[in-house]
């Protein structure tokens, strides 16, 4: 499945000839595509669609719904903030979300749910992807996502399989290592996958990652091991559906083995699909060259086209293979589902920490409030309001004076001055710290030193401050000074829109899904209820 850009471009836009020629020359069985426009995906769809011989399978990152990949898709909160929040069902209506938006503009790969168990805090790839840390937690919420998006008419694929949590190595930059045997992966990373596999995923996506404990050798990623695809996930978890690779362009598998051998392995081991290869060519000359050489049966070649053919043929693509584009505005981003990503991002906020009572105090007492956001530009998505708009922009609605300073890590000297001088000067202010975990970022989740003299400055003339993460749960432990902390999980606008709420008098009731470092367990959030007035503004 080659990658295909999904922003504009006239038809002979040079860019796009790479796809044109693997779907003229090699005939290949289906696409990834990337972030664009509703309209433009779905324009892009449909011509690629009119060019195949055969229809095209198309896949797409959609974890917290679409709008990561679709500029004006709904944006829900990442999973551990859905998880936070304690409902499952939730979980089910995102699916539903994605599925609807997704099948609107020609997709009918989901790339999710993640079913990763995040048991580790210094995980720099997967963290708020995950449900959480907590196995059985998380494969409902696993399964529920599966359900959700498979009864409205898209395929799920299960991810990273056999387990990408416990790693501290992000394999688009290298290969991880988990350290875990036989006994504790079936009692933690493999949970949630096995229900995926009992909810009936359609697809399982396998993990760059080596398991020297459980393989005995550790030379080669679970992408390339018989023992894990064949053995593990088909015979032991009876998985009959479709294996997907991870993206073969990462220099997990790509570094070392190239994209031919890579392919090869791939396809040895058991893999269906193989995803956004550094060069479609080169991997086809490879599988031709090792069946020639009866390095690879043909009749493994032909299982996997079977499956992929019985999936066209399920999603009804030889009977129509393009989407109505004047039905795209009427399915992508409707206010319904806006309001629903507003309430789940409002439902999945936790109070992990309030000794002084920072949070009540400021809905009590309205006014004055400077925000100082600190949001790495490179780790911005598509469609993302400048950090603090949103919140901003409600907290001036409901009648407040706010003071926004943003910075991010391009920031000098005079723009930490400014913020600092901004918080020496505010009665009550609201840090609110973005980072996430970013493919091929090195240090994505890193905290700059003055933003931690910011606060900790702030913690020692005990001003009121609340710390606020739109992002990473675990920037605490960088930043453990800070009186107050509130987890908001993102920051896509409902992100912010709820964020805001909490500081107006809306509830607060979310519950960490994960142990944060150094002292904040499993389970923790202040609850607050909301206040007479805020509700007394929704009606």
């Amino acid at each position: 499945m080659p990658w295909v850009d999904g922003a504009y471009a006239a038809a002979d836009d040079p860019r796009l000839a790479p796809t044109l020629a693997a779907i003229d020359s090699l005939g290949v069985g289906g696409v990834i595509i990337s972030v664009g426009s509703p309209l433009d995906v779905a324009a892009r769809l449909n011509d690629l669609q009119r060019r195949s011989r055969l229809p095209l399978l198309v896949g797409s990152d959609l974890e917290s719904g679409t709008a990561i990949r679709l500029v004006g898709g709904t944006a829900f909160p990442p999973n551990m903030g859905v998880a936070a929040g304690g409902d499952e069902r939730r979980a089910y209506d995102i699916g539903r979300a994605t599925a609807l938006e997704g099948r609107a503009v020609g997709i009918h790969l989901a790339f999710a749910p993640d079913a990763d168990v995040n048991s580790n805090p210094a995980n720099p790839i997967i963290n708020v992807r995950s449900f959480g840390e907590e196995p059985a937690r998380v494969a409902a919420f696993v399964a529920a996502a599966v359900r959700g998006i498979q009864d409205h008419g898209m395929l799920a694929v299960a991810k990273h399989f056999p387990g990408h949590g416990d790693t501290e190595t992000d394999s688009h930059l290298a290969l991880p290592t988990v350290r875990a045997d036989w006994r504790r992966l079936d009692s933690l990373e493999l949970v949630p996958f096995r229900a995926a596999v009992q909810a009936g995923v359609t697809g399982v996506m396998s993990a760059h990652v080596t398991l020297p404990l459980v393989d005995g050798e550790g030379s080669h990623p679970a992408t390339l091991q018989p023992a894990l695809l064949g053995g593990l996930l088909r015979d032991s978890l009876g998985f009959g559906g479709l294996i997907v690779t991870d993206a073969m362009d990462m220099a997990g598998v790509a570094g070392r083995w190239g994209a031919g051998e890579a392919a090869v392995l791939a396809v040895l081991a058991g893999a269906d699909l193989l995803l956004q290869p550094r060069d479609a060519f080169a991997v086809v000359a490879a599988l031709e060259a090792a069946v020639a050489a009866g390095r690879v049966p043909a009749a493994r070649i032909d299982e996997s086209a079977r499956r992929v053919l019985t999936l066209k043929a399920r999603l009804g693509l030889f009977a129509e293979r393009t989407v109505p584009l004047d039905s795209v505005t009427m399915r992508v981003g409707r206010a319904d589902l806006q309001q629903r990503a507003r309430l789940a991002s409002l439902a999945g906020l936790v109070l992990a920490r309030d000794d002084a009572r920072v949070l009540e105090r400021a809905r009590a007492r309205r006014g004055r409030r400077t925000v100082i956001t600190y949001a790495p530009a490179d780790q911005a998505r598509p469609g993302m309001p400048p950090a603090g708009a949103v919140l901003a922009d409600e907290l001036r609605r409901a009648g407040d004076t706010v003071r926004l300073v943003r910075l991010d890590e391009r920031s000098g000297p005079a723009a930490w001055d400014s913020a600092r001088t901004a918080l020496a000067d505010a009665p009550y202010a609201i840090v609110a710290v973005a980072v996430r975990p970013t493919s091929g970022v090195a240090g994505a989740l890193a905290i700059p030193a003055p933003l931690q003299d910011l606060v900790d400055a702030a913690a020692a003339r005990r001003q009121p401050l609340l710390l606020v993460s739109l992002g990473s749960p675990y920037i605490v432990a960088d930043l453990p000074r800070a009186p107050a902390y509130l987890v908001g999980w993102h920051r896509f606008a409902p992100g912010e829109w709820a964020v805001a709420q909490a500081l107006l008098g809306g509830p607060v009731g979310g519950r960490l899904p994960v142990t944060l470092p150094p002292g904040l367990p499993r389970g923790a959030g202040l609850q607050l209820e909301a206040t007479r007035e805020w509700l007394a503004r929704q009606r």
